[in-house]
């Protein structure tokens, strides 16, 4: 996929236009805020692995669901982000996204450079990184993209009958399997390849048996398998949670992603250049997946991405892409270096020396940072705690001592539990008689129902009241 016409351009000059890549798309990630849904639990389980020299095999965190079996796959994402987080604590962890999202999405840049020429490289990697931002969330999918561009960038190059780098497939495999579980996207990848690529077939297959053993170097060996296997069949998962749900044509980045899918086909008829049958499959079978659940849609995209340059490369050489003559490589490198550091004033931690009303770092209608620090201080109230699943999230990590009924860990809770949650948020109060509750935390956003049904009570007296959140005791079990 690479266009010689393109290859005499300085690195200078590449640099300089990967760094105009970068600068929107890192600076954009510093002002994203965290969300509670798996980020904290994740970093509590990294906490506790870290603690106790193993990962914990049952549930240390909610209440409804102590002592009962559970697998932490993503294990060593919650160690990094635990680590982090006590080095640096928030400005060093939003560093720690921002270089993963750098490591990705220049990852693609040099994909799309060497098949088209860094101005259309640039283009279409802010575009494709906006499109994709919505996948940004501080979880630990991030660290799952850098190594999704590495393997397709070796099969990139297998196709090419360069097999020197197939060696990175078991490392990336290796990490994947203790990282998150989409572990599976490089089997299809490689699979794929192994079925309709043009490169060396059996060093290929040797790399996929490589690959396959060594994501068993795990804390529960063949049980990774087992977890993914429940992982893409949990009820719980497939119908609370929305990023299993199919996409909607609703907001700027979803007109981005269904537009781009649109264009593909015209493009691809009109393009001199054709795809191949691997390349057809790449697009189709993860066209589908992005169209079946929200939480696809970013793979679909590097694949999409990576296509359209090729597509696009012989009008971009004509046009966009023409080769330099003459460059200027200490002005290149000094604007590159201007552009990579820019972002940095969006640090936290730096920015509010220059912008007061900077963006949050919390997600605050589901981060309870100020109603969690109340309830710290008033140790004395009883329990057990309710709480939106949510605020849950977060609470099992900035107040470990006070577990919350549920969280936000999906598939740790049966969907029957989860129908139970949902029929309490819209007042159904009865439950805590039966749960002996006596303490509630819950979200004036996501449950006004609730709050209104718990407020006319008689059994209930409030104690704390903020913007996003409420706590409430049981009148009678109050000293």
């Amino acid at each position: 996929m690479s266009n010689p016409d393109m290859q005499r351009t300085s690195r200078s000059y590449d640099l300089l236009w990967l760094s105009l890549a970068l600068l929107p798309l890192v600076g954009l990630s510093f002002l994203f805020p965290i969300q509670p849904q798996d980020y904290w639990w994740v970093m509590r389980v990294g906490q506790e692995t870290l603690l106790y020299t193993a990962v914990p095999v049952t549930d240390t965190i909610s209440l409804s669901q102590a002592g009962q079996p559970i697998t932490y796959q993503t294990w060593l994402a919650g160690v990094i982000f635990w680590l982090v987080y006590k080095l640096g604590g928030i400005p060093l962890t939003f560093l720690l996204r921002a270089v993963l999202l750098g490591l990705t999405y220049g990852g693609i840049w040099g994909m799309l450079r060497n098949a088209s020429g860094p101005r259309l490289a640039t283009v279409l990697v802010i575009v494709m990184g906006l499109a994709s931002a919505n996948n940004w969330a501080m979880r630990s999918q991030l660290f799952a993209y850098p190594l999704f561009v590495w393997c397709l960038w070796i099969l990139l190059h297998w196709q090419a009958g360069r097999e020197r780098f197939l060696w990175g497939l078991p490392v990336i495999s290796l990490l994947w399997a203790n990282l998150h579980g989409s572990f599976i996207l490089p089997f299809i990848l490689v699979g794929t390849a192994l079925l309709f690529g043009c490169g060396n077939r059996k060093s290929l297959a040797l790399f996929l048996l490589l690959m396959s053993l060594t994501t068993l170097f795990n804390p529960r060996g063949l049980g990774v398998w087992q977890y993914f296997a429940f992982m893409i069949t949990s009820p719980s998962d497939h119908v609370f949670s929305v990023e299993w749900h199919p996409p909607s044509n609703l907001g700027w980045q979803m007109n981005l992603f269904f537009g781009w899918m649109l264009a593909f086909a015209p493009l691809a008829a009109l393009s001199p250049r054709k795809l191949s049958l691997l390349e057809w499959t790449w697009f189709l079978g993860f066209g589908w997946l992005a169209l079946s659940g929200m939480r696809y849609v970013i793979w679909f995209l590097m694949i999409a991405v990576v296509l359209t340059a090729a597509l696009l490369a012989e009008w971009s050489s004509r046009f966009l892409d023409r080769p330099v003559k003459v460059t200027f490589p200490p002005i290149n490198l000094a604007l590159s270096a201007v552009f990579l550091l820019c972002p940095l004033l969006f640090l936290p931690g730096l920015r509010e020396s220059w912008l007061p009303q900077s963006a949050p770092i919390y997600e605050m209608e589901t981060t309870p940072v100020a109603a969690t620090e109340w309830l710290a201080a008033h140790p004395e109230l009883p329990g057990p705690l309710w709480s939106d699943y949510a605020f849950g999230g977060y609470l099992c990590f900035a107040l470990p001592d006070r577990h919350p009924w549920m969280d936000s860990r999906f598939n740790a809770f049966p969907p029957e539990q989860w129908e139970e949650y949902v029929q309490v948020s819209k007042g159904g109060t009865a439950f805590f008689e039966r749960e002996s509750i006596n303490l509630l935390m819950l979200s004036t956003i996501a449950q006004p129902k609730l709050v209104e049904a718990v407020e006319s009570s008689p059994a209930w007296c409030e104690k704390y009241r903020d913007q996003y959140a409420m706590i409430f005791a049981r009148c009678e079990a109050l000293p």
